[in-house]
């Protein structure tokens, strides 16, 4: 079909479709800016498309990286730390595709700190990847280490009538411990203890094997941190001292040639926008033309894991299931990645993904679970069917338990002289109510369903992974992981991103991994995008998304407590199958 000529005054507005036109301009030097966060999946909703639209996204990094390296027009890169807002996993995301550029073009990394008197690691491991490391002299570089804060309000909630009841499997399966702990338990201080360990052993590693330094020195340096500009480069952490100013004319002078045009600055974003190759791809979507050459498909699973096709930053099984099957039928796309960077949720949507996962590998397209900041519970259960498993060393992962229960608000609904009568035709029709206890029956009853939710869990994590029941299930227990530690315990297959995880599926494929065609979130013409589903086989269905994210997580006492547990800064479950704490190293 011929595509029809459409002014790029036009295609410039199009949400989605790289810029027109452009090729680099000779002296261009590249600007990745994180001060502005990172995109790792698709928005939400238009006004987090809004929020986002000066952040570079992970695809137009490789993209734009990819290209960069072999553009003669193309000097070098200038990487700004800034606040860098990222987590380790997504920063070690970045520091990869910088680290595979750098073997052919120059990249130096400059920020006004590293952390201002608290932790700059997040931003420190990307700014690893650079030739050059500038820091601004009244900055300091904040290698501090790790500091997770375990908070329990069971307390606070007695204390206006709330009372939680919640049980577990096992003793590592700690998310509703926050509610319902009196006291931080041996088994989730030893899990959390030995989580930061993890994090602080790859940092140290890192650091040493980047900046040529003895990892004992690296451990002085942080016993040391943060220590200033000055002494950072005493140290050997950093090259340079300067200011912005500084740092852009010392790259002038060293990475400009002789007699070479005029110096132009332009983000990664915007240049790899502009690469002709995209804007083709981007024109044959128009018509459907690049559903038919050899892909490999990109299925995020972003968010909790939820019953429904959700809403926001939800994995709503329903969305994920059709966009699985939608690439399912295609013949084009040989392979799968199916990124997770999620903490969990329901139990049945995320079996109801994971039977999905195993069409797909049955219809003989091999899939990759490439893991993002966290894929714990819920979300190791939808990434272990997969043929192979990558995550980051600092990703979350595992959590292979159950949990469940309720908060009972009786004594709070009293307080406050709230009556409420309830008529019950049925024995347990009210087992899960807030306002009343469970009985002696009903916790019976609860730890029965917690037995068979596990034992089902961790017979298909061992299937899944290729191991005996016997051998998995000492690692399951509710016990979240690193991804350093994962991979020695078999729970992963490879240690990298995304780049790595594109890398293997076509691989697996036998596609050049060097020129594979990649299909993001919603290979979909735009019309498509535009009409009501026909049916749930529908691919149209694999692409709604809430116009709208309201904020609720339900209705009645449940959404009270959630936002009440978000004012005091602590994380409540989702499903029966989430990780047991928020937790971000930065």
């Amino acid at each position: 079909m011929r595509v029809p000529a459409v002014p790029s005054a036009v295609l410039r507005r199009v949400p989605g479709l790289p810029g027109l036109p452009g090729r680099a301009t000779p002296g261009t030097v590249l600007e990745l800016d994180l001060a502005h966060g990172l995109v790792t999946g698709p928005p939400s909703s238009p006004m987090e498309a809004l929020r986002q639209r000066n952040a570079p996204s992970v695809r137009a990094l490789r993209d734009g990286l990819r290209r960069a390296a072999s553009d003669d027009d193309v000097l070098g890169v200038l990487v700004h730390v800034g606040t860098c807002p990222l987590s380790l996993p997504e920063a070690d995301e970045v520091a990869d595709l910088l680290a595979d550029l750098a073997t052919s073009k120059p990249v130096a990394a400059w920020s006004e700190t590293y952390g201002e008197l608290g932790s700059g690691m997040a931003g420190y491991r990307v700014a690893l990847a650079a030739h050059d490391v500038w820091v601004q002299p009244s900055g300091a570089v904040g290698l501090v280490g790790v500091h997770a804060a375990i908070t329990l309000v069971r307390g606070a909630l007695e204390k206006v009538g709330l009372e939680p009841q919640f049980a577990q499997r096992h003793e590592f399966k700690s998310a509703a411990d926050q509610l319902a702990a009196r006291e931080v338990t041996d088994a989730n201080r030893t899990m959390i203890q030995r989580i930061a360990d993890s994090v602080l052993d790859d940092t140290v590693a890192r650091v040493a094997a980047a900046r040529g330094l003895a990892e004992d020195d690296v451990r002085a340096a942080v016993a040391q941190s943060p220590v200033s500009a000055r002494r950072a480069h005493e140290l050997g952490l950093v090259d340079h001292v300067g200011y912005r100013d500084e740092v852009y004319a010392w790259a002038h002078a060293t990475w400009t040639p002789e007699a070479a045009p005029a110096w132009r600055p332009r983000y990664v974003q915007r240049y790899a926008a502009d690469d002709p190759a995209r804007r083709r791809d981007a024109l044959a979507g128009l018509s459907g033309a690049s559903r038919r050459r050899p892909s490999v498909a990109v299925v995020d699973v972003g968010g909790p894991i939820v019953l429904g096709p959700g809403q926001g930053r939800q994995a709503g099984a329903d969305r994920v299931c059709a966009r699985l099957r939608a690439v399912g039928r295609q013949d084009a796309v040989k392979a799968v990645v199916l990124r997770v960077d999620s903490p969990g949720g329901s139990y049945v949507a995320s079996d109801a993904i994971r039977r999905e996962v195993l069409r797909l590998r049955e219809s003989g397209r091999p899939v990759v679970a490439s893991m993002g900041s966290v894929a714990a519970s819920g979300g190791y259960f939808v990434a272990m069917p997969a043929d192979e498993v990558v995550a980051q060393p600092t990703t979350l992962t595992g959590s292979i338990g159950v949990l469940a229960g309720k908060v009972v608000v009786a004594g709070l609904l009293d307080r406050v002289g709230v009556v409420q009568e309830s008529v019950d035709a049925g024995d347990r029709a009210g087992m899960l109510s807030g306002t009343r206890a469970f009985t002696d029956e009903e916790w019976r009853v609860l730890d029965d369903w917690l037995d068979e939710v596990y034992d089902d869990f961790t017979r298909k994590a061992a299937h899944d992974r290729a191991m005996p029941w016997e051998e998995l299930e000492p690692h399951a227990r509710g016990r979240v992981w690193t991804g350093a530690d994962a991979h020695q315990r078999g729970l992963v297959d490879h240690l990298g991103g995304s780049r790595l995880a594109l890398r293997r599926a076509a691989e697996l494929a036998d596609l050049d991994p060097d020129d594979v065609h990649v299909l993001g979130t919603s290979p979909l013409d735009l019309l498509a995008r535009l009409k009501p589903a026909e049916s749930s086989e529908s691919p149209a269905a694999a692409a709604a998304v809430p116009l709208l994210d309201t904020g609720l997580v339900g209705a009645g006492p449940e959404a009270l407590l959630h936002r009440a547990a978000a004012a005091l800064g602590v994380a409540v479950p989702h499903g029966v199958l989430s990780l047991p704490w928020g937790i971000t190293v930065r």
